[in-house]
């Protein structure tokens, strides 16, 4: 895995006293187009191949760090993710600093210290429900919502993760202060099981940038707290039926991380939605996965900014 190299800018946008770390790819003059992450990832996760597709059509890429990741602001109180997983099937109350909604408030401070009045929203997984909420509630600012291996539903047994992941999942969220080899060795099981390629070609191939991305990431602390996040937002299938924009949902049919059936529930929920299922695809967007709808993201991209 490389590092997209083309020129850019970074500074910091500020919602309400959290400061969330961002990079601008430019052209000052492209059509933006907000990118937001999943659970845990950084900024620098976006793959080079997706941000020079955007770039050589026309299109002005910006990521950031979610909170409580990267570079971003951090919080602080403990996550206990294996209590509030049964507190949320009691249906009891969760306490969590923050929730999804926060979170869409933060991509929206990042469009307005740059500037700009609307902009395309592209979410994958978590950063999927960041932009459902950023969609249904500020329309005004969205050309066009992209969903990527993502759920309206809350994640559990009958339509999240694997086993295997889940257990991998718990693990790093029970165990934030892990060594950096102790991390990079979980980092990389679970990357090789939500990825088309295998372990040992990971292990080979990308052992570096997570590397560099740990030590850039700093503590895990946030990522139990982000899965708290989660369980703890509440009605979002409701705001998400008052979708209004046009809308491409991409699926892969292998994903073991929001299993396939999640997103022709979103496809039902969304008005007007686009569905797309990609044969073979897991979690992630390799280049050869990405080559399988990159064409219909364009035409998806191209027709909403004619049309609005």
């Amino acid at each position: 895995m490389t590092t997209y190299k083309q020129n850019f800018n970074e500074s910091y946008a500020n919602n309400n006293g959290v400061k969330i770390f961002y990079r601008d790819y430019g052209p000052i003059d492209g059509i933006p187009i907000l990118l937001v992450q999943g659970l845990g990832g950084q900024l620098s996760f976006w793959p080079p191949h997706l941000l020079s597709f955007l770039t050589e059509n026309g299109f002005r890429p910006i990521v950031y760090d979610n909170r409580d990741v990267g570079l971003s602001s951090r919080f602080y109180n403990k996550s206990f993710t294996f209590l509030n997983y049964l507190k949320y099937y009691l249906r009891l109350p969760i306490n969590s600093e923050y929730l999804i909604d926060d979170m869409a408030d933060d991509g929206i401070s990042v469009l307005n210290a740059l500037d700009i009045d609307r902009a395309h929203v592209l979410g994958i997984s978590m950063g999927g429900m960041i932009g459902q909420i950023i969609t249904s509630k500020f329309p005004e600012r969205v050309i066009s919502y992209t969903q990527l291996a993502s759920t309206i539903l809350t994640p559990s047994p009958l339509n999240g993760p694997s086993m295997t992941i889940r257990k991998l999942v718990l693990k790093r969220s029970m165990n934030p202060n892990a060594t950096i080899e102790e991390k990079l060795e979980r980092a990389l099981r679970i990357y090789s099981e939500l990825s088309i390629f295998d372990y040992d070609y990971l292990k080979t191939e990308v052992s570096e940038f997570f590397l560099a991305n740990i030590k850039r990431g700093g503590d895990d602390n946030g990522f139990g707290r982000q899965v708290t996040a989660i369980l703890a937002t509440r009605d979002r299938i409701k705001k998400v039926r008052k979708i209004n924009r046009p809308t491409l949902i991409i699926h892969g049919d292998k994903d073991p991380m929001i299993k396939v059936k999640n997103a022709y529930i979103a496809h039902k929920n969304i008005p007007n939605s686009k569905l797309i299922i990609v044969k073979g695809m897991k979690h992630l967007i390799e280049e050869p996965v990405f080559h399988e709808f990159k064409e219909d993201l364009y035409e998806h991209l191209i027709n909403s900014n004619v049309n609005n």
